[in-house]
């Protein structure tokens, strides 16, 4: 085996910049959590659920196209789905295009639980990212997140 090379350490503005980003990556769903649990009695993932499936005209996603959206495996999807169907919000069926596959349909209450939802949550994020920055820092937030998900998943879409 050869020698390994010496990491390429992180100088101190690279650790500052670094330590201030880590501390955002945990606080930030913290606090988007803890505003959708308070105002809307759910999770902020399952908010996301609930709002991919009403951003789609048909209010239906695949489950492995529904999981893309929400950045959450497949196991944890469905057991959040399944959740969402026992009270009402959400109903699996085949995919009408491929009876193999499964997707998720959001139902009447579900419309009506993102409809009472949303107002609040649009609020808390505008006051934690867009409202701390100018119209020109949100387009580099938006260049730099595709760019670091480019990085995290080249794959992506």
């Amino acid at each position: 085996m050869g020698e390994q090379s010496e990491p390429h350490w992180l100088d101190a503005d690279e650790q500052q910049i670094w330590h201030a980003f880590a501390y955002l990556l945990i606080r930030l769903p913290a606090a988007l959590d803890t505003q959708i649990q308070r105002d809307a009695d759910i999770s902020h993932f399952d908010y996301l659920v609930l709002s991919a499936l009403s951003s789609d005209s048909e209010g239906a996603l695949r489950m492995s196209r529904l999981s893309h959206f929400t950045g959450g495996s497949l196991s944890r999807l469905s057991n959040v789905v399944a959740k969402m169907e026992k009270r009402g919000w959400v109903r699996r069926e085949p995919d009408p295009d491929d009876g193999r596959a499964t997707r998720a349909v959001l139902t009447r209450d579900g419309w009506a639980k993102v409809v009472a939802s949303a107002p609040a949550h649009v609020d808390e994020v505008r006051r934690l990212v867009f409202d701390a920055l100018t119209k020109s820092q949100q387009r580099q937030l938006g260049v730099i997140s595709e760019r670091l998900l480019a990085a995290i998943d080249p794959e992506r879409s």
